[in-house]
């Protein structure tokens, strides 16, 4: 009966509504019945580029940074997952589009950055771009909430300990419990990143491994063995006014 009733309501009708309640009233109306959720599942609808225009900053909508996400239900999805403002060194801050870090010029200091949801089960991915110099020092990767956000000296910060892993851009070499864990990737005279390339995190909680990706080349498994913990995507910095930008892109393409 219900089922009835709710698949009698105008799409027009529907969208104006759904406009207006939140994402988690969304997903219970997804479950009402099979029309509302075929109705939802179209992430180009008026009703995600609502959401989406309602909560994501222009300066966002308007660049490329989002490229990698064409649907308004994606684009949200990865607001929802970026930098965190309140779980990063005091030397960073997130610039007003919502998905790039911007680290001060403080000398002598390794600064970094989590995102704002960490991952337990399932598969994810994300995309890291390096838009200013590296310095001697830039990685990328994952830490648990334990893992230190700033330290005195310009250091490879993350992967320093047990609770992050991370791919130094600079030097091309894994880092976890403050050792190098070998050369990556594994090439011959394996190029150096360029400011402005996409990095591709691809953290599978199922298998419990960490890979990487560059322009659209998987570059193999970068660490096994991951803990059963919640993991963040995670950077650190030295270079002054240097920015990183992560746009979360959900479940791997290949499953």
């Amino acid at each position: 009966m219900v089922d009835l009733i709710a698949s009698m309501i105008k799409h027009n009708v529907l969208e104006v509504i759904f406009s207006y309640l939140d994402l988690s009233d969304l997903r219970n109306c997804a479950l009402v019945c099979r029309s509302w959720n075929n109705f939802l599942d179209d992430e180009n609808s008026d009703v995600w580029r609502s959401h989406c225009m309602r909560k994501l900053p222009e300066e966002a909508l308007k660049s490329d940074l989002l490229s990698s996400v064409p649907t308004y239900k994606m684009k949200l999805r990865a607001f929802y997952h970026a930098w965190n403002p309140n779980d990063c060194s005091r030397n960073v801050y997130i610039k007003p589009n919502g998905f790039t870090l911007h680290r001060n010029p403080v000398a002598q200091s390794t600064d970094a950055s989590r995102g704002k949801i960490g991952f337990r089960q399932g598969r994810h991915t994300w995309e890291v771009i390096w838009e200013g110099p590296l310095g001697t020092v830039a990685v990328v990767g994952i830490s648990t909430k334990e893992a230190a956000l700033q330290c005195h000296g310009y250091v490879a910060l993350l992967g320093s300990d047990d609770q992050s892993w991370g791919w130094n851009l600079v030097e091309n070499h894994l880092l976890h419990n403050g050792d190098a864990q070998g050369g990556y990737p594994l090439l011959n005279n394996a190029p150096k990143y360029q400011v402005g390339e996409r990095i591709r995190v691809i953290l599978d909680c199922d298998d419990n491994t960490l890979s990487f990706e560059k322009n659209y080349e998987f570059l193999g498994v970068a660490f096994r063995g991951l803990p059963d913990k919640k993991l963040y995507p995670t950077v650190s910095a030295v270079y002054g006014n240097t920015e990183v930008s992560m746009v979360y892109l959900g479940p791997p393409l290949d499953g």
